[in-house]
């Protein structure tokens, strides 16, 4: 028996499955929530985001020994692989003990205004750097909340760390924290820090000089799935992990396309978690309005429309509904989304004319545009339709940033849908099925990312290579583009 382990660290969980690459199935998963996430306003009231990383250090080990209490035998792991949210930044000092709470991908403190005009410390970092033209090899203008934005509010504030330090992302830090090993990062979680040329393969040192950041901050790069360390004794008592190696981790979105999609030259793949994704392969780098360009496996890309919605704009209703309920002095409902997806499914599609865009926290382009509601009559403001209107926004929404990717790829045939967003929500699939025209391909393993991950190790070790490895990914329901979402209603 060989397993591979594979580790996700989200915004709001972590997850970890056993892949047991004989079988050709995940042997096991456990999950717990990610209580080391916190969020505050600043002083300027925009969100600060931050992470525990010593609370984060002991949920990991919590979740690993979990899951090797699960396996018939904890012998036979023969490595982890990792994976987790993008963008964020992580401080080690010299010993690798963190330097204060990591800043993730939420964060807005970029945002603040430098105190010279209106102008913010994004938009100073990119006039700094050279424009946006400056940033063309890097697949995006960088955002709040990219590690580069963060670094550069922190070297202007004068609160980086004294040399020697060292910076990473979010999924970095998590090997870090589990084998005591220096950080290092791959191209597809250091492409997301806003300062990566990923078509070099290496840190955009001019842009990084220009900015007057420390070169020394930055981690070595080298292939996800690659060995980076065992685990540290403290975790291999901790787990009962004793001997396994740790791979080096690599961004999120591109683990969960890996451990989604079997035939990725074909296949499109919407993600809905708390965000959403829409992501197709490519050989070839080449930038489009609205579209990331992201470092993908082996030397290919991924483009990647990426929404700040996603089931998170699904629970900004819930949570409108529960407050409202509260507010009359009635109990809300144990489950408030399935009822919410009950009454969707019972209003017929267009929800009667009413027009939800699901903007909430704006766009990566335009963090300042919000949702809007429109189309409001006398009879059509009602929760199902309510609910109804901001899944067929989010449907629309995903639809817009795969027709900003059709001149580069053409029409794929195969629709794949991942993500918690998708997976336990049938309505939205359906809505997502009509609206693209196409099949809906469910992937049967909710934790996609975690899968991908596991992938990466098996393949990094030399159990399979990435091609044989995709041929363990299942789907267990097809969506019919003819399915609306809606019944007993419409």
């Amino acid at each position: 028996m060989s397993i591979y382990i594979g580790l996700d660290v989200g915004t709001t969980s972590l997850s970890a499955l056993a892949l047991d690459v004989g079988a050709g199935r995940v042997a096991a998963q456990a999950t717990l929530p990610n209580d080391a996430a916190k969020a505050h306003s600043g002083p300027t009231g925009l969100l600060r985001a931050e992470l525990d990383l010593e609370r984060l250090r002991h949920s990991l080990l919590a979740l690993l020994a979990k899951l090797a209490a699960l396996l018939p035998e904890a012998a036979a792991v023969r490595g982890i692989g990792v994976t987790g949210q993008q963008h964020g930044l992580a401080l080690f000092a010299r010993e690798l003990t963190p330097i204060g709470p990591a800043i993730t991908w939420q964060d807005q403190r970029a945002l603040e205004r430098t105190g010279q005009g209106a102008e913010t410390y994004l938009q100073a970092m990119i006039e700094a750097a050279g424009g946006a033209h400056a940033f063309e090899r890097m697949g995006c203008l960088p955002a709040a909340g990219f590690m580069g934005a963060t670094l550069y509010w922190l070297a202007r504030q004068g609160a980086l760390p004294d040399p020697p330090a060292h910076a990473c992302l979010i999924p970095d830090a998590a090997v870090t924290l589990l084998t005591g090993a220096p950080p290092c990062t791959d191209p597809t979680d250091a492409g997301s820090a806003g300062l990566f040329d990923v078509v070099a393969g290496a840190w955009a040192w001019p842009v990084i000089e220009r900015l007057g950041l420390p070169a020394g901050l930055f981690p070595p790069v080298r292939p996800a799935g690659s060995v980076q360390a065992p685990l540290s004794r403290e975790a291999a008592e901790a787990t009962g992990l004793h001997g396994v190696p740790v791979c080096v981790a690599a961004g999120d979105n591109q683990a969960s396309f890996l451990g989604s999609v079997r035939e990725p030259e074909r296949s499109l793949l919407l993600n809905v978690g708390t965000g959403g994704q829409v992501s197709a392969m490519t050989h070839r780098f080449q930038r489009l309005a609205e579209v990331e360009t992201r470092a993908f496996f082996q030397g290919r890309y991924l483009l990647v429309g990426a929404g700040l919605y996603g089931g998170r704009a699904y629970a900004y209703l819930r949570d409108y509904f529960r407050d409202t309920l509260a507010a009359f002095g009635a109990q809300p409902a144990a489950d408030l989304y399935a009822t919410m997806n009950r009454l969707a499914s019972e209003t017929p599609p267009g929800a009667d004319g009413l027009r939800f865009e699901p903007l909430f926290t704006g766009t990566r382009a335009n963090p300042d545009l919000r949702a809007s509601l429109t189309g409001i009559g006398p009879t059509n403001l009602t929760p199902g339709r309510l609910a109804r209107a901001l899944l067929e926004g989010l449907a629309e929404g995903f639809h817009a940033l795969y027709r900003e990717m059709q001149p580069a790829i053409g029409a794929r045939e195969l629709l794949v849908g991942a993500g918690n967003g998708i997976v336990q929500n049938p309505v939205l699939a359906a809505i997502l099925a009509r609206r693209f025209g196409r099949d809906l391909h469910v992937a049967a393993n909710v934790e996609a990312a975690a899968l991908g991950a596991a992938l990466l190790a098996c393949s990094g070790l030399g159990e399979r290579t990435l091609a044989e490895a995709a041929r363990m990914i299942s789907y267990d329901r097809v969506v019919s583009a003819t399915a609306d979402g809606a019944h007993d209603g419409g």
